[in-house]
């Protein structure tokens, strides 16, 4: 490794004190893993070089946030025009769509995304229209088979994510495995489809074969307006809230978390990923404000990458599923406040 390279990233930061948004030079030092920062409107030092290992190289691509010492930066660019050479063809991004069928198999198929090195950017799950999903399977409309997959897409959830990784587009086409199940069983047998998919309608998952066509799903699903799509699947009739917090996402635990509460009995009735700021965040946690010792710690966790929100239904969902959560706090380890990810981890010491 190069021990003097460096990327440079373009970041912003939003000042909730003089309510500006200030922007800075984010310099990444992969041989240490050290950070620093540049202040772009006085042309000064914001932050010395410093090793920060909350920050990984896996973690700089442009839209992403990281958070620094507490505040949150958005990657709006790249710096400089080595950073965008090495950089700008190194992650793709592509449409990990799960069908009907998918979703009682959702925490497997998510965990085996994150094994295989992906980054999950986008997730959200929701109800396809009739238009939208004829929208999305337009190059299907000649098809003799049209008809049964518009039905079978817009029978129940689906759950849409935004992936990105390596070549992503090829890789998440090598893991779904052929488009005929018993096929992939064959010949991919350790692939999605060859594990969950029935037949070729009810074949699980879905990815595109392109550029440009991951590029048109993509907008479909997540807009880059930031509103419109498809609407969310929330219900809010005998459900409680749980928020799966970003220490958990990145290390790799939300398939496992989801497969622990389906084992359970719960029925996960919506599911979206939030990039949350701290005025969200302290407002979220209002009650909690003076409350309990740690309300700064638990702030700049929830804000410090993506979280997930369910909505989780049962009777009398509250009071169970906090009861299957365990102590808010078990043995003094705050970072399990409220999230299962503690009792997974805790397995490795049993």
């Amino acid at each position: 490794m190069n021990l003097d390279e460096r990327y440079v990233f373009v970041a912003e930061w939003y000042d909730p004190n003089a309510s500006l948004l200030r922007r800075y030079d984010l310099l990444y030092y992969p041989v240490d893993g050290s950070v620093e920062m540049h202040d772009v409107k006085n042309h000064r030092i914001f932050l010395k070089r410093t090793v920060y290992e909350s920050v990984c190289l896996q973690d700089l691509f442009i839209g992403n946030k990281v958070t620094i010492f507490s505040r949150q930066l958005h990657l709006i660019d790249y710096g400089d025009q080595y950073t965008a050479r090495q950089l700008c063809n190194r992650k793709e991004k592509t449409l990990a769509l799960l069908k009907p069928d998918a979703i009682p198999h959702a925490g497997e198929i998510i965990d085996m995304i994150n094994k295989a090195g992906f980054k999950i950017s986008k997730l959200k799950m929701m109800l396809l229209s009739r238009k939208e999903a004829t929208d999305f399977y337009v190059d299907h409309l000649s098809k003799p088979f049209y008809n049964e997959l518009i039905q079978f897409i817009t029978i129940s959830p689906v759950i849409a994510m935004e992936i990105l990784g390596d070549d992503a587009i090829s890789e998440w086409k090598k893991l779904i495995g052929p488009a005929n199940p018993g096929m992939a069983r064959t010949d991919f047998p350790a692939s999605i489809r060859a594990r969950f998919g029935t037949d070729g309608i009810r074949n699980t998952v879905h990815g595109p074969d392109s550029f440009a066509t991951a590029a048109k799903e993509l907008e479909l699903f997540f807009p880059s307006s930031g509103s419109g799509g498809p609407v969310n699947t929330a219900k809010f009739t005998n459900c409680t809230c749980c928020i799966i917090k970003p220490h958990a996402i990145s290390e790799g635990l939300l398939g496992k978390i989801l497969i622990a509460i389906r084992d359970a009995g719960f029925e996960i009735s919506a599911m979206q990923m939030y990039n949350m700021d701290r005025v969200n965040v302290e407002e979220f946690y209002e009650v909690y404000k003076g409350v309990v010792t740690e309300f700064n710690e638990m702030v700049t966790e929830m804000y410090s990458g993506p979280c997930v929100a369910l909505e989780i239904q049962q009777n009398d969902a509250t009071k169970t599923f906090r009861e299957f959560c365990g102590p808010a706090d078990p043995f003094g380890f705050w970072r399990s406040f409220w999230v299962l990810a503690f009792a997974l981890l805790l397995q490795d010491y049993l």
